[in-house]
């Protein structure tokens, strides 16, 4: 019988068990009595087994009874141990009291919850009154940690004892069971579940009919609550009661009446369909009957096989309540609503959805794809919105654009202005204002349709050059979709529109809340964390934060969709740019233009290629990006020239000019800014820094004019540019006293660099000096050997540490002669040696 397997647990300390015993064991016997109750397979025979040991080890006469035979003759005996006194007839309960009340010595008795004759009653009630009975309950995660350590013979980890628990309930013949088969096998519970589960279902078909069948319509999901109470206790009350305590009592089902977890699976394992299916369809109308939900009970329905229209709907409508918040959730439901009996069809832009809300591209492009292939698909507008997502998230924005096309401006509704999003991103101002006007027919008060109206208005308000009323709608869309909490598929996060109008505008403070705010509100679930962290970490570069910026790019990392893995390379480039790391800014451009290959220009991704644009022309690779940049002016183009999107790629054509030695190159978007200037603060104060920087590369530097310059771009959140504008005209400045004044203002831009040069004096002849180490170099001194280590020219020393070209000529000079070398190459081999280069 199934819960008689003793269970050696006597390595287990703190429960209830172990102290008994260690008492017992104490000392001689005393007349000592004690209880012990538990279900099968508790651990009341090892026990007993360990007390007989240890008694007979000391010398003491040791009676174990198993049987009413073991009984005869027991006044020999100083202690008495009987195992399964539930089993005894009647007449051997007196006789065992008697023995008590006439002998010294100990006397333990262990049973099970049930039956209890009156005897035993009797028995344990006159025993008790020296010591409570000691409850044997199921163990739990300390008491499993302990036994599976000491059987596995090495540290197990919480989650393997989590995984044993929910299989076993706690119950120790099991927890046995489980731990010997992974220690036999070498493998984890999940690995070993399988197998004792089907040793368990066989051995329970050897059970007696009445608690068998209670037993698997458990299984199938009756339960005893009432509201779906199983066939065989449809009889009289008390022949149910007795079923139910005899299969607590065997270790069986739980004190609660649940099924044991791995019980429950054995026996579904080894039972053959033709009774299951029965079961479970009297389960489902008996639910019904009552007016209950099937929800608790669907999934493993479909789980196990059955196939029940009322099941395939009560896991779709789950699936549908869990689309919007958890996506891989529901994507399992509407698998096993499909394995139920669910039409595919109607089910197959939810689970496109789904699949694209988990980041499953493929499977939610390919099963949109399927379904637009049918005449007239159900749910057409969902699939168009998810499959405009996915080419979004693809980075082919146009494609989308191109499939609300083809749906229509009067099929979609509500999602016009979704369309209009897609066709203003792919640069189709007709097509998208058409949208608009369809949307604006069919406007409806919910929160969804509320956000994509506010953020195509605000999308549309930022290419007219109202960048104010633009940034305030597009804020109250990115609130409002982060406090409806649904995920659902747009072609763009309006949290990263409006990040981006911000940014463009020179609004950081902006872009940093917006972005802040949408991550604390998870807006678009869990697959649009990564795009709102790069967003951030973009932010953080652009604010001089780099530690900020490298700690939201880690977060960002993973399975990234390729519009953002573009994005992550641009923000790599960018990183490296700034903090002069050759090294890292070729192996970042080495990535990113690989990813050019994949990489269609949108309005949503000129801030990259902006970036992408500088490293090239820094590297002088800017070839390899003109395709990329003929599309982004034609997209501007069709846009009309939109100054809040063209002004900062205008500004990065000006640092590309400059970066490489092409002022003629630098023409167009210089007027380009000075067009824009008239209309937009951003673009003034880009187009004034841009005649400064034309005027410092001829080498007219008004001071005044470019420390105005520099201070407008750090307003506008261009600091780091702002401070390489002064640095450059330093490097520039004919009188010493003007070159002193821009390096001030450099330093007070770009804090990093004063920090690099605390210590600096000044010599007569101007030359910086400085305290020496014990390289016998000053900290300037191995700052500007690192840089020539890195391979770097007089001018580009110049430009990354804001000195001139002729100072950083002396201090190589200088360093020269400290190291007592002649050639160039003796001293980079001492400079390696001395650096750790």
């Amino acid at each position: 019988m199934i819960g008689q397997r003793p269970v050696a647990l006597r390595d287990i300390r703190g429960t209830a068990a172990a102290a008994l015993y260690e008492e017992i064991t104490g000392g001689p016997p005393a007349r000592r009595a004690a209880t012990l109750i538990g279900v099968g397979g508790s651990g009341k025979s090892a026990l007993l087994a360990d007390l007989a040991d240890a008694y007979r080890s000391t010398g003491v006469e040791t009676r174990l009874v198993r049987s009413e035979l073991d009984l005869k003759n027991l006044s020999g005996f100083r202690a008495v141990l009987i195992d399964d006194a539930h089993t005894l007839p009647e007449p051997a309960y007196e006789h065992v009291l008697r023995h008590w009340n006439e002998h010294d010595g100990d006397l333990v008795v262990a049973y099970r919850p049930w039956p209890v004759a009156p005897g035993l009653r009797r028995l344990v009630s006159a025993l008790g009154e020296q010591r409570p009975p000691v409850v044997l309950g199921p163990l739990g995660p300390a008491e499993i940690l302990t036994y599976a350590g000491r059987s596995l013979r090495g540290q197990v980890q919480m989650e393997e004892v989590e995984k044993i628990l929910a299989a076993t309930g706690g119950m120790a013949w099991l927890v046995n069971r489980m731990v010997g088969a992974m220690r036999s096998t070498g493998l984890g519970a999940d690995d070993v579940l399988g197998s004792v589960s089907l040793q368990v279902g066989h051995e329970i078909e050897h059970l007696d009919a009445g608690l068998r069948d209670l037993l698997l319509a458990s299984a199938v999901g009756f339960d005893l609550s009432g509201d779906a109470v199983p066939p065989v206790l449809e009889g009289p009350p008390a022949e149910g009661d007795a079923i139910v305590s005899e299969a607590v009592a065997c270790g069986l089902m739980m004190h609660d009446g649940t099924i044991v977890p791995l019980v429950r699976a054995g026996l579904l394992a080894v039972t053959p369909a033709y009774r299951v299916r029965p079961l479970q369809r009297a389960l489902v109308d008996t639910l019904l009957a009552g007016g209950h939900s099937l929800n608790d009970v669907a999934r493993e329905l479909a789980r196990t096989g059955l196939r029940h229209p009322h099941v395939a709907r009560a896991l779709e409508s789950t699936a549908d309540d869990a689309l919007a918040v958890e996506p891989e959730l529901a994507a399992e439901l509407y698998e096993e609503a499909t394995a139920a009996g669910a039409d595919t069809l109607a089910t197959a832009a939810r689970r496109a959805q789904s699949a694209a809300q988990a980041r499953d591209l493929d499977r939610a492009g390919a099963i949109v794809e399927e379904l637009l292939g049918h005449e007239n698909p159900p749910d057409l507008v969902r699939a168009v919105d998810v499959g405009a997502s996915v080419w979004a998230q693809r980075g082919m924005l146009s494609r989308g654009a191109d499939l609300y096309r083809w749906a229509g401006a009067e099929r979609l509704g509500a999602s016009a202005p979704l369309a209009a999003v897609a066709m203003l991103g792919s640069g189709d101002a007709e097509g998208a204002e058409r949208m608009l006007a369809a949307g604006a027919r069919h406007g409806s008060p919910t929160s969804l349709a509320v956000t994509s109206a506010l953020m195509a208005d605000g999308l549309w308000e930022s290419l007219q050059g109202q960048s104010t009323r633009a940034l305030w709608m597009l804020v109250r869309a990115s609130d409002t979709f982060s406090a409806n909490g649904a995920a659902a598929p747009v072609p763009e996060l309006p949290a990263i529109i409006a990040a981006l109008v911000a940014v463009n505008t020179g609004e950081l403070a902006v872009a940093e809340s917006v972005v802040e705010d949408a991550l604390r509100g998870h807006q678009g679930g869990p697959a649009a964390a990564p795009r709102l962290q790069l967003m951030r970490a973009w932010v953080a570069m652009l604010r001089d934060r780099p530690d900020d910026a490298r700690a939201a790019l880690q977060e960002a990392d993973g399975n990234l969709v390729p519009r953002d893995e573009m994005f992550r390379t641009a923000l790599e480039v960018g990183l490296a740019r700034r903090s002069d790391d050759a090294a890292g800014l070729v192996r970042a451009w080495a990535r990113a233009r690989a990813s050019l290959l994949h990489f269609p220009v949108d309005l949503f991704s000129l801030l990259p290629l902006g970036e992408l644009l500088m490293a090239a022309a820094r590297l002088h690779e800017e070839t390899r990006l003109d395709p990329h940049l003929a599309d982004a002016w034609q997209l501007l183009e069709r846009l009309g020239q939109p100054s809040v999107w063209a002004a900062p790629l205008h500004w990065c054509g000006v640092q590309a000019a400059i970066l490489t030695g092409q002022p003629a190159s630098l023409a167009p978007h210089a007027r380009g800014l000075v067009t824009a200037a008239a209309t937009n603060p951003y673009a003034a104060a880009l187009a004034a820094a841009g005649r400064a920087w034309v005027r410092v590369l001829s080498s007219d530097v008004d001071v005044t004019a470019v420390e105005r310059a520099a201070e407008g771009l750090s307003a506008v959140g261009l600091t780091w540019d702002g401070a390489r504008l002064a640095g450059h005209a330093a490097a520039r400045a004919p009188d010493r006293a003007d070159m002193a004044r821009l390096l001030a203002c450099a330093r007070d831009l770009h804090p990093s660099a004063a920090a690099r040069q605390p210590e600096d004096t000044t010599t007569p002849s101007g030359i910086p000096v400085g305290v020496v180490d014990e390289t016998g170099l000053s900290a300037r001194e191995q700052e500007v050997a690192r840089l020539v280590l890195a391979g770097k020219t007089y001018r580009e020393i110049g430009e990354t540490i804001f000195i001139s070209p002729r100072t950083a000529e002396h201090h190589i000079a200088r360093i020269r002669r400290r190291l007592g070398v002649e050639t160039r190459g003796e001293m980079l081999t001492r400079l390696r040696a001395m650096l750790g280069e």
